[in-house]
């Protein structure tokens, strides 16, 4: 596990923060998706139980090679989306403890949990009071932290209000506000940023990337490299491209909320509603910069400018309609609802038209 340009900074400041004898026992590791806080929480890890005393772990000692074996459980534990909960498996570490998504073995039939529940957090609280077998610390890797329930943060609270000598937690998250205020007050934060985009750049070509693809998806991620890999190697940017003519053809009063609101219900809708949010948070950006006279252009290329205060107001619609499709409600209808409110540009309306309500 090697770090990426954009993480050493964030190593570097722990690393002073151990040699000084400073290092904290809860860590808050946040950071949009794409920027590899799951693999810099992995090698924090391992550099915490590593039997030698350097800024990174070795890779040769004991601890290191019993951390680095890893199993799936059986079946293997997934994630709402159906990815890995653990991408690289459970360390066979005896001190080290990855918390996910796991399977609910009480229910009949058995299914996975869809969040991190009390259980979880009480059997680590309980391991965390055991001695470590090898002496040295032990770890305990949370992620998503945000996806605690409210029983499952309470119970952490405890295990951060008392720590243990050489006791280690490491929360991972994406959206550390959706965690409770008390947790994050409780731990270090440590929070990973893009790059500066030349470095992006030269990151992506060191992996085989055309300029010009990697100027699109950059462009697509606002500047995030990691997030911008996975979508060209997953061919994703054809879809940002269809949703941005989705919206220029809402705008126009060409295409009909309703149309549209079926086919994103049925194909990658979470992935099309972050494409959107995204869209209307870089058009708004344009359209601040430019002379309110001016064509606003931007990614959604725009002949006139959209009142930002409405682009901003359907931004926050989009990030709600995100949440609602992770619960029971019909994907069509909530999509129906966010596209009926998208603000429209005829020259009719003097540029600004509420939209279809």
């Amino acid at each position: 596990m090697t770090l990426a340009p954009w993480q050493e900074e964030a190593w570097r400041l722990l690393a002073a923060r151990r040699a000084r004898g400073a290092m904290p026992h809860a860590i808050l590791l946040c950071g949009a998706p794409g920027l590899g806080q799951r693999d810099f929480a992995e090698r924090l890890g391992a550099w915490l139980l590593c039997e030698q005393d350097g800024d990174t772990p070795c890779g040769t000692c004991r601890a290191c090679r019993l951390y680095a074996v890893r199993t799936q459980r059986d079946p293997e534990e997934t994630r709402p989306d159906g990815a890995l909960a653990q991408p690289h498996g459970h360390p066979n570490h005896p001190d080290a403890r990855f918390v996910g998504y796991a399977w609910n073995a009480k229910a009949s039939p058995k299914k996975m949990y869809g969040e991190l529940v009390v259980e979880q957090i009480r059997e680590l609280s309980d391991w965390l009071a055991l001695p470590p077998q090898f002496g040295r610390a032990q770890v305990a890797l949370v992620e998503p932290a945000e996806a605690l329930n409210v029983a499952a943060a309470n119970a952490l609270l405890k295990t951060l209000e008392e720590p243990g000598p050489g006791r280690h937690l490491i929360l991972v998250t994406t959206q550390p506000a959706r965690l409770p205020a008390t947790i994050r007050s409780r731990c270090q934060r440590v929070e990973l940023h893009p790059p500066a985009l030349a470095t992006a750049e030269a990151w992506l070509r060191g992996r085989g990337i055309a300029d010009a693809t990697a100027r699109q998806a950059l462009v697509a991620s606002d500047g995030n490299p990691g997030q911008a890999l996975e979508w060209i190697e997953a061919d994703k940017l054809k879809l940002r491209n269809e949703v941005a003519k989705d919206l220029r053809e809402l705008s126009a009063g060409i295409a009909a909320p309703f149309e549209v609101a079926q086919r994103w219900s049925r194909d990658e809708a979470d992935l099309r509603l972050r494409f959107a949010a995204a869209l209307v948070q870089q058009q708004g950006r344009v359209q601040a910069q430019a002379a309110s006279s001016a064509p606003a252009g931007g990614p959604l290329a725009l002949t006139r400018a959209v009142d930002l205060a409405k682009l901003a107001a359907w931004f926050d619609r989009a990030n709600r309609t995100r949440d609602l499709l992770r619960g029971p409600i019909r994907p069509e209808l909530a999509m129906l609802e966010l596209l009926g409110a998208w603000p429209t540009t005829r020259a009719s309306d003097g540029g600004v038209q509420s939209g279809v309500k």
